[in-house]
């Protein structure tokens, strides 16, 4: 057993007092700067037209360096610092991957040793997790802890997000046979192997630590249907229209324009004709001051793709690869959300759907 230097109870104030923090960054914070541009917006004879405006307008304002230190250093306390989500978990790794042991010969979990990450996934510690989502043994864990504190103002409610885009995409029909790219830990796929009881679905990831844990939570609630795998998104096994529904969510963000292309593609692959691709990710930036604050949380949370994708016009590149009924639009991802003008921070959700001829 690793010797431990952190006491449970420490580990839980520390990342409450976090969270708190980051509330008040969300609810204070962001209106308060929101409130400042836009007073010093209605001062200048031509409002800002572009990110780089806003950034020459209030860049260098006390209000904006302040929100954007709390961002950075909030989520660096809270993986790297003394009470981090790294030490904490890494400290336990014997009691936590030990019920992890019975998924090695499971028919439900497919990884590969030799798996080999792609460069781009390696060259940058995404969400600023120490040495990546994959790299430690721990790092399902750790991101599940993480995601708990994502998006503050959800809190127990944040799998709440999961279940509203199953619903929604459980409105244009029930698959048979779904991949979830990108699943991460398994919390996107819960809702889709408990909602579509009787389809077979299959979910990849990159990170053997993510799709280990996202099988094992799998298994003890008995989804039988459900198989992780360890597995790129723009470079699958799978045969020519295997699936009826494929699905991601915080997926596409995190991947270099190429990427993004190449998934768009192995989408059309697998599809069958009349299937569907479904996708939940940040996209939609109603103004001009959105645009600047989400491009710099890529910045400062080591997102470096966020901002291309953002640039990118999806309805197009998805036509020209001759998806039919594309559509892009802005998702509440709880009940009363202003997706078009919120009085606090939210990332800006986003549904990307379209159909296979």
């Amino acid at each position: 057993m690793t010797d431990r230097t952190m006491d449970d109870r420490s580990f839980a104030v520390a990342q409450a007092l976090i969270l708190e923090t980051k509330k008040y960054w969300t609810t204070r914070l962001y209106p308060a700067l929101k409130e400042n541009y836009q007073h010093k917006a209605s001062l200048q004879e031509t409002p800002p037209q572009t990110v780089a405006d806003v950034q020459a307008l209030i860049g260098e304002t006390t209000d904006y360096q302040v929100y954007a230190w709390l961002e950075r250093h909030l989520q660096r306390f809270k993986y790297s610092g003394r009470y981090g989500l790294a030490p904490y978990h890494r400290e336990r790794r014997d009691e936590l991957l030990a019920p992890l042991a019975e998924m090695a010969n499971s028919a439900g979990l497919d990884t590969d040793d030799n798996f080999e990450q792609p460069k781009y996934y390696r060259a940058v510690d995404i969400h600023q997790h120490p040495g990546g989502v994959w790299s430690a043994e721990t790092a399902g864990f750790e991101y599940e802890r993480g995601a708990r504190s994502t998006t503050p103002m959800m809190g127990g409610k944040h799998r709440d997000l999961h279940q509203r885009f199953t619903d929604l995409v459980a409105t244009g029909g029930t698959p048979s046979r779904v991949l979830d790219m990108g699943c991460g830990f398994g919390k996107s796929t819960q809702p889709f192997y408990e909602t579509f009881g009787e389809a077979r679905i299959d979910a990849i990831d990159l990170s053997q630590p993510c799709v280990t844990l996202g099988a094992w939570t799998a298994a003890q609630a008995q989804a039988q249907n459900t198989r992780f795998r360890q597995m790129s998104a723009f470079e699958t096994d799978y045969k020519d229209e295997e699936f009826d529904l494929v699905t991601s969510t915080m997926l596409i963000h995190e991947l270099p324009p190429p990427q993004i292309d190449r998934m768009f593609d192995e989408s059309l692959r697998l599809l069958q004709s009349g299937g569907r691709m479904v996708h939940l990710d940040f996209h939609e930036l109603p103004d001009v001051f959105s645009r600047f604050i989400h491009y710099g949380h890529g910045r400062r949370n080591n997102e470096p793709f966020m901002e291309p994708w953002a640039e990118m016009d999806v309805v197009t590149v998805l036509k020209e690869k001759g998806f039919k009924d594309v559509k892009v639009h802005s998702f509440s991802e709880a009940e009363g959300v202003d997706a078009i003008n919120s009085p606090v921070w939210r990332f800006p959700w986003t549904v990307i759907s379209a159909v296979k001829p």
